[in-house]
């Protein structure tokens, strides 16, 4: 007897992949550089409009912000991606809500604790759309991936997931960073294969 598609959950995965990629159980990990170590002692994060801050957040503070959880597909710009993803954190619009703020401009800098950066757009990481996320699949993220907090922009390719964040910065027009500035797409949308800047 033959399975419909509609029945076959590698078909209906399939049916959820963008463009040339190719699922995957495993978790790769994909970094810049060696992974830092990082105390939650330590830890913080900076919430900047430019060169001027608007709140700083340490573990504790940060920790007590509302937190949700949310599962999602990922999909990496090396070609794999991975369905039904558990995260648990804290959304990028509550963290502005607790400072008391709207975004003040319509584009922001991710920065990481190993000098990493990616750009975004407030329209991609607002209503919803993004994380800052704190455990992975019911457990504390691990470092090797972005651990003890990652920004987490599920609807882009995964490179715009900045691990080991430790800080966003609002600017005033669209500025390149880590990767961006080498090459790759300013947007990273999975779904219109915005890999590279030729596609812009």
């Amino acid at each position: 007897m033959s399975t419909s598609d509609a029945d076959d959950p590698a078909a209906n995965g399939q049916a959820r992949l963008p463009p040339r990629q190719v699922l995957t159980a495993k978790f790769p990990v994909m970094s810049m550089d060696a992974t830092p170590a990082l105390d939650i002692a330590d830890w913080s994060l900076t919430l900047k409009h430019g060169v001027r801050p608007l709140k700083r957040w340490d573990w504790t503070a940060f920790s007590a912000l509302p937190r949700q959880r949310i599962v999602r597909d990922i999909h990496c710009v090396t070609r794999w991606s991975k369905l039904d993803t558990a995260w648990e954190g804290v959304m990028l619009d509550d963290l502005l809500a607790d400072a008391g703020l709207a975004a003040p401009t319509g584009f922001l800098l991710a920065h990481s604790a190993d000098g990493y950066s990616t750009n975004l757009t407030a329209a991609d990481v607002l209503d919803g759309r993004a994380m800052i996320a704190t455990h992975y699949d019911g457990q504390p993220l691990a470092p090797a991936h972005g651990g003890p907090a990652r920004l987490l922009v599920p609807h882009l390719y995964f490179w715009k997931s900045a691990k080991w964040l430790t800080g966003l910065q609002f600017t005033a027009r669209e500025e390149a960073g880590f990767w961006e500035l080498r090459g790759y797409h300013l947007r990273g949308d999975p779904w219109s294969e915005q890999r590279f800047a030729e596609a812009e």
